[in-house]
Order: C-alpha cells, then structure tokens, then sequence
C-alpha cells in the first residue's frame, strides 16, 4: 500500500450549500481528473469503414455502426504498442492529457476517444449505457486497426473498460492488458444481492442536481469530494476545478443525466469474471466517490488474472492530484506486456 500525502496542489477552494449537498450523498461514481488543456476543433477526417491515412492523426472522427460520431485522438509512431485511455462521467479525452503526454514521451502510440455525447462526440439522444459505450470503443479499435492494445479506464471509463475486454478485446484478439484506476465496477447500486452498495436516493440526487443546475453541480463536485479538496488541510486548484468544468458543461446535458444510470445500475460481475488478460486495479483509500471497499476490493476478486494496488489518503481525483506517482506504476505494468 502506497503512503503519500493527500494532496499536494495549491489552496483556493470555496464551500457552498450544493456541496454540502453532494457529501450529505454520500459518494456516487463519477468520473476522471482532468488538467489544463486547450479545445481543438476535431478533423473531419475518418470514417467506419477504413482506418484513416497512414499520416500521423491527430485528431479525427469515426462514425459508429448506428450512425454516431465519435472524436479521438491517435498520436505518436504508428508502428509503437497503442495505449487507449478512456474517460470518465461527465468530462472527456481531455481528461487523459497528462498520462497521453506521458506515454508519448516514453515511445508509445496513444489513443483516446470521447464518449457518446461527451466532449467533442455527437450529442445524440440514445444509446448513453454501458453496451454502446464498449461498442463505440471498438468502433475507434477497428477504424485504426489497434492490436497489443492496453486499456486504461478512470472511473465510469473503468466501467467501458471492462466490457469492452470482456465483450470486444478479448474476443477479438486485440487487447494485451487493463488497468482499472478508481473504476465502478461491480456495481455501486445497492441491491438484495450488493447490500454494501451506495442507495438509490444518492444517484436521485445527482439527477436532480444536475437537471436544476448543471453548471453549478460542475463546480461542486470538483471544488469538493473529486479530488478530496474537501478534506481539512486540502489544498485546491483552481485551474483544476476551471478544467473539470469545461469539460463536463461540452457535453450533452440528456446523455451525463442518462449516464448517472449506466455507472450506478450496471452489474459488472460477469464482465469482471469474462478477463483473463492481466489487469492492474489501482483504487485510492479515501476515494469519497468510488468507495473501495464496494469496488476494487471486490473487483481484484472476480478477475481471473488481477492485481490491486491501493493508496492511502489518495482521491478519486488522483490521476491528476498524484500523476507524478501515479504514472510510474501505470508504465510499469503496461512495459510488463511490451
């Protein structure tokens, strides 16, 4: 178990009565840290049925099987081992720049798309659960014929992870490893059978913040428990919580709202049960949104070929508040499969 500090950033944060609001919830998945990072206009350049040119790509779109326009990003040596990053609830592929740059740096291809109605992809009415989001994943896997891929998935993008390895990847042939950071699965809903889980009033409470005020509830959450800048002696960053919100108000309010059931309701237990690739799950011990002892822990036991690694102190934010730790361990275990 790693032992850091909670938080090294720099103090600025507010409360407000919302916030409050959200820890009276309890925690309830989310998605994803996010750094600075600018808005580029995507390229209009690829489509479903071929894989773009074999120039670098830097940034392009893929249209799904059920008509869906998906943004991406591919940069680095086309000939390198890909790492494909997806992103968690509400935020987008910007929510992977410091780890893309990371990899990059170390020789590697690295992919990362926006999820249906997030970011830079279409606003489109359906289809916002955890099927199209593995579905659509492959759908970019397949347009650029992606193979020894490592899946990375934060959160609700854990979530995408899972299925899609054990619905695409694997099935597939393309897929070499996964790593799960602060991700959902099993399941976070409490049920008969999930009594540890999270009730459905905390998720009844998302929806309504999020229909009442969407761009409030943006500021809550990343001012409060997301990055644990909420805890006594925590330190904030306002650039932080500005890139948080920027990118979760470029999305589509109806698919984040739809989104709150496709990470609370989702029974992940086969998907987890279906891996055999190795996979690496890393979890934070004070993980306010995300609780480990209702994830990870159970997760680290369902898969046939897992690793748990877990960070005491550490946020559900902690891909950005410890990238300087984290990385190190996600290029350690992604090297392993090279």
């Amino acid at each position: 178990m790693a032992d850091h500090p909670q938080n090294p950033l720099p103090h600025t944060g507010t409360a407000s009565l919302s916030r409050r609001s959200l820890l009276e919830l309890g925690g309830a998945a989310l998605a994803a840290s996010a750094f600075a990072s600018t808005l580029p206009a995507p390229a209009r350049a690829a489509s479903a049925t071929g894989a773009p040119a074999t120039a670098s790509v830097e940034a392009a779109t893929i249209v799904t099987a059920d008509g869906v326009e998906i943004f991406y990003k591919d940069w680095g040596p086309k000939d390198a081992q890909p790492i494909m990053f997806h992103h968690g609830w509400p935020l987008s592929s910007d929510d992977w720049d410091t780890q893309m740059l990371f990899f990059l740096q170390n020789g590697f291809r690295v992919v990362a798309h926006d999820r249906r109605g997030h970011g830079r992809s279409a606003q489109v009415s359906d289809g916002h659960d955890m099927d199209h989001y593995a579905a659509d994943a492959f759908a970019v896997v397949e347009a650029l014929d992606l193979r020894n891929v490592v899946h990375i998935g934060h959160s609700t993008g854990g979530g995408e992870v899972a299925r899609y390895v054990a619905r695409h990847g694997e099935p597939s042939g393309r897929v070499a490893r996964a790593i799960l950071v602060g991700a959902i699965p099993p399941l976070m809903l409490r049920t008969a059978g999930n009594p540890g889980g999270l009730p459905i009033e905390l998720f009844d409470g998302f929806r309504k913040s999020l229909a009442d005020n969407r761009a409030q509830f943006y500021r809550d959450i990343p001012e409060g428990p997301f990055y644990g800048f909420n805890r006594e002696g925590a330190k904030a960053y306002p650039g932080v919580v500005d890139n948080w919100w920027r990118q979760g108000m470029m999305g589509a309010a109806k698919a984040h709202y739809d989104g709150i059931k496709a990470f609370s309701e989702t029974d992940q237990t086969g998907d987890l049960e279906a891996i055999s690739v190795p996979t690496l799950v890393l979890h934070g011990d004070d993980d306010q949104l995300v609780p480990i002892a209702n994830s990870a822990l159970k997760s680290v036991k369902l898969l046939k070929n897992g690793t748990l690694k877990v960070y005491k102190g550490f946020p559900h934010g902690m891909l950005t508040t410890h990238a300087d730790v984290l990385n190190p361990d996600l290029l350690a275990f992604v090297k392993a499969s090279a």
